[in-house]
């Protein structure tokens, strides 16, 4: 189990980490999300001991990660796959780690197969791609059996193959009981994998909370309308007035929020509005992410102007 206690990191002045609190429990994926620049990667270098807490403290089971024996056996991570060094071979990269760890050689044959690597297993990690480097950073990760996983970004430069081949994989170690935390800004990902949310913006926790629950309770939820005659369906909602929070959409339909589809059903057709579409559109984890932590990005673009039309 991961503990966070009131952690807190301060660089030059600015508070990076700010009093964060939080638990990863086992059994469970839990993602952790924030925008750019939220302290996602300064919390894991501090659970990691990368990094010196300036108040407050990051555990693993209870103790800090330096006071681990063996840590491999007790925690495995992936936060940069170009953390290699490039004149190894990938077998040469995993032997040295497994010979630091007490871990026996057999392990890793065990987890260079375990990600698809047996047969690149020769070959020096300056000839990997991306891809291949993310898979031989998480062998590494799995190399000592532990019941503790921190990835950051694992998707990173998978082929389609190679994101579902890792989601199926977390699912896996979780239901082994063992505390998954991965860090990632791919939100249809998180939404397929994760079971429980952490996310945090400007280096505070904003919600920790169930994957379900937290779109739930940030997301939206609207009815999308459409009627053979989109006149008389117009007419309907302005008569309606504040009864319906309706709006129009592209396509002649209406988008209404606050109402459940049966509602909508009855009025319609009370008044004689034949419908030929009316569906429930909920949220996305994306669309009830940005919208949770709007107030928290900290690097905003420009919108990008529209084009005149000649």
């Amino acid at each position: 189990m991961i503990e966070i206690r009131s952690l807190t990191k301060v660089y030059d002045g600015r508070r990076v980490v700010d009093d964060l609190t939080f638990d990863v429990r086992p059994g469970l994926v839990t993602g952790f999300l924030g925008p750019n620049g939220a302290g996602k990667s300064t919390t894991l270098r501090l659970l990691l001991g990368l990094d010196r807490p300036t108040a407050g403290q990051a555990l693993v089971d209870g103790r800090r990660y330096a006071e681990l024996d063996c840590p491999l056996r007790r925690v495995g991570s992936l936060l940069d796959a170009h953390a290699l060094h490039g004149g190894r071979t990938a077998r040469g990269h995993l032997r040295w780690l497994a010979a630091s760890n007490g871990l026996p050689e057999r392990r890793v044959g065990e987890v260079l197969d375990q990600v698809g690597l047996t047969d690149a297993a020769g070959r020096r990690v300056r000839g990997f791609s991306l891809g291949m480097r993310q898979r031989l950073g998480v062998a590494a990760a799995l190399l000592g059996d532990p019941p503790v996983l921190l990835l950051d970004e694992p998707v990173n430069g998978l082929d389609p193959e190679g994101i579902r081949w890792i989601r199926t994989l977390l699912r896996q170690l979780a239901a082994e009981e063992r505390a998954v935390l991965v860090s990632s800004h791919l939100m249809s990902e998180m939404a397929l994998t994760a079971d429980h949310l952490v996310v945090i913006g400007r280096g505070r926790l904003l919600a920790d909370a169930a994957t379900s629950e937290f779109i739930d309770r940030h997301g939206r939820t609207r009815v999308r309308v459409r009627a053979v005659d989109p006149a008389r369906l117009a007419a309907l909602f302005r008569r309606a007035g504040r009864d319906l929070e309706a709006a129009p959409a592209e396509d002649g339909a209406w988008e209404v929020t606050g109402a459940p589809p049966e509602r909508i059903a009855a009025l319609a057709a009370e008044h004689g509005v034949v419908l030929y579409e009316i569906a429930v559109h909920r949220d996305s984890l994306e669309e009830a992410f940005m919208r949770m932590t709007a107030d928290s990005v900290e690097y905003r673009a420009a919108e990008p102007a529209t084009p005149a039309r000649s």
